[in-house]
């Protein structure tokens, strides 16, 4: 009985320590390429119905023409189709990250994972790009008045926002040439705010160029830059149609 037992026992601990050695080691590959092909693929494309749903929540202000918020003053929002895609992404993470304040913006862009931020800004990238458009011309479409034209040099816009405020020079620049004056405006502004809890933008650069001028200079910098021609567009939903007319 004592050896059946020593027997068993002895079973017991072997199958255990077999155990134990099969969970710390790793798993034995199919084959050799397998793992390579797994680590090689790519993200599986975003299909139409889910891109859908993802910019679900930006059509209701988006893709309306000349749809105005109220907050922190009325003013239309921007145009996003043909916008740089880094920069949608840069400024989707900017709220996301509280760098930019924006009690809507905010709570849209904290319900979005990185790879939504990345859709929606591809998306509205491509939105008004159709074949056979002209790209924005390096001369701008009018002159500044001498005033304007001052301000613009101080400012150094086009080190940034590139040939006619249309070709930035970084992706995650946006193109700034035909953007809403009066949401220009208030962005301008935005990078002036200090010490508020629901307005204001983080950002150094711009911040140190909005602050060394007065709302009126930047209220003329912004009509201007917003009477340019550029590659900024509405483009409606078909649901919106009729609320764009």
């Amino acid at each position: 009985m004592n050896k059946l037992l020593s027997t068993l026992f002895a079973l017991a601990v072997a199958s255990a320590t077999g155990f134990a050695h099969a969970q710390a080691a790793p798993a034995a590959p199919a084959s050799a390429a397998q793992p390579a092909a797994a680590a090689a693929k790519p993200a599986a494309p975003t299909s139409p119905a889910s891109l859908q749903a993802k910019v679900a929540m930006c059509l209701g202000c988006h893709n309306i023409v000349g749809y105005q918020a109220s907050f922190p003053e009325v003013h239309k929002v921007p145009k996003l189709g043909g916008q740089s895609a880094g920069y949608i992404e840069a400024a989707l993470n900017a709220y996301k990250g509280g760098e930019r304040k924006h009690p809507t913006m905010r709570g849209i862009a904290d319900a979005l994972s990185d790879q939504d931020i990345k859709d929606i800004a591809v998306h509205y990238s491509k939105q008004g790009q159709g074949e056979g458009q002209a790209a924005a011309a390096d001369k701008p479409s009018r002159e500044p008045s001498p005033q304007v034209a001052a301000l613009l040099q101080k400012a150094a816009c086009a080190s940034c926002h590139g040939a006619n405020l249309s070709k930035p020079i970084a992706p995650n620049y946006p193109k700034i040439a035909g953007q809403h004056s009066d949401y220009l405006f208030v962005a301008l502004k935005a990078y002036k705010t200090d010490n508020n809890a629901a307005v204001g933008r983080s950002n150094g650069v711009m911040g140190a160029i909005a602050k060394q001028f007065s709302n009126a200079e930047l209220k003329a910098l912004a009509q201007y830059v917003g009477s340019l021609e550029g590659d900024l567009k509405t483009v409606p939903e078909s649901r919106f149609h009729g609320a764009s007319h």
